[in-house]
């Protein structure tokens, strides 16, 4: 959904940035010159603009940085999270001008000039914050250079875009093919991680703590996932609508009925609740960003989470559900707005969260979900044994 060009007077361009509701922000390109279209969504991050960038839960989304001075420590070859950039394009307030890191390879401005991504600057972010929380995340589309031509017609063209809701994205953004991830140090297990749009440094955390992990694409069956004889079984994050992902969630049931040790992160926690037979719903605005309060109820701790959601799971907070795989309970919660950011079954070893464990970017308050996976297996190769 982004038409661009590159060159280094996409310095001068003017751009605008044109809402679904019609209300317009002027700035400069940043990045590539051309337009793009989305889904306007913030990030309360006040750093990880890399990671964040390569998350292919953000395909088909224009992230809003909320900090307001964005590209300081410039782009490196060590921090993406995937082989490309899948925002749909960048909007930043206050451009650095010079990148000051040991290991910067090159500025913000070029790497998304060189893959394409149509970004704006120079407008009042805050303003476009408070917009998108009052009124909820919407369509957007970026204009600049020969774009802003027909200013006439960028409003409805914007209206034509196609809605996050309804969205089956995740067999978009993950590996077509299997690959392996090998355990750090001696092996322990092994996990088939169900690919629906996997940050890179998920399978290295399970790595460090002797996993192999074998990731499958989100079309992998139940016989693929069986085939390479699990210890466990993992649902990544990723893009879209839960509520279109039958073949996750049909995948996902055939691993509770074996009462295989289960994890899910994000998009794999929206799967564990419609498998469990919960609904799901979309959030007016969404969360987005490395410092959520989320509790453990499990422990009554207070963790600082990062998150990319804009949907969640419709599940009572304060009773045991019966389901048909047994009793199930909400584990983590949002302490901003009482959002479900996790849930476990009670009968089987399976269990999710809605945020990102793997932290990058972000705290590393929530590591020990890992150990919490690791020790779910270890009990079950203990009961086998």
């Amino acid at each position: 959904m982004t038409t661009s060009t590159r060159g280094t007077a996409r310095q001068a361009a003017p751009a605008a940035l044109v809402l679904e509701d019609g209300r317009i922000f002027r700035g400069r390109a940043y990045g590539a010159v051309g337009e793009t279209f989305g889904e306007a969504v913030f990030s309360t991050g006040m750093t990880g603009y890399q990671e964040t960038l390569t998350d292919p839960s953000y395909h088909r989304q224009v992230v809003v940085m909320t900090a307001p001075h964005v590209g300081n420590t410039g782009v490196n070859d060590e921090d993406p999270e995937s082989a490309r950039i899948w925002v749909s394009g960048y909007v930043v307030r206050d451009p650095a001008r010079v990148p000051s890191n040991w290991r910067s390879r090159r500025s913000l401005d070029e790497e998304l000039d060189q893959q394409g991504v149509v970004g704006i600057s120079g407008i009042d972010t805050r303003a476009l914050t408070r917009h998108l929380r009052e009124r909820g995340a919407m369509r957007v589309g970026i204009f600049s250079g020969d774009a802003l031509a027909d200013e006439n017609t960028l409003h409805a063209r914007v209206q034509n875009v196609p809605q996050m809701k309804g969205a089956d994205l995740s067999a978009e953004v993950a590996t077509k093919e299997t690959y392996v991830v090998p355990a750090i140090g001696t092996k322990r297990f092994t996990v088939a991680a169900v690919d629906l749009g996997i940050k890179g440094m998920t399978p290295q955390r399970m790595a460090e703590r002797g996993i192999e992990v074998h990731v499958l694409p989100a079309t992998a069956t139940l016989d693929d996932i069986y085939a390479i004889r699990p210890d466990g079984v993992f649902f990544s994050n990723g893009p879209g609508d839960p509520a279109t992902a039958e073949h996750p969630v049909s995948v996902m049931q055939g691993v509770l009925e074996r009462g295989t040790p289960l994890f899910g992160i994000c998009f794999g926690n929206q799967i564990l609740g419609r498998a469990l037979g919960f609904g799901t719903f979309k959030l007016k605005y969404g969360h987005r960003g490395i410092n959520q309060p989320v509790q453990d109820r499990t422990t009554g701790k207070v963790e600082v989470t990062a998150h990319n959601h804009g949907f969640a799971v419709d599940a009572p907070l304060d009773k045991v559900s019966d389901t048909p795989y047994g009793r199930a309970e909400v584990s983590h919660v949002c302490l901003n707005d009482d959002v479900v950011e996790g849930l476990r079954l009670l009968d089987k070893p399976a269990f999710s969260v809605q945020y990102h464990p793997e932290a990058a970017a972000g705290p590393h308050d929530a590591a020990y979900l890992f150990d919490r996976f690791v020790e779910l297996m270890a009990e079950k190769g203990a009961q086998r044994a």
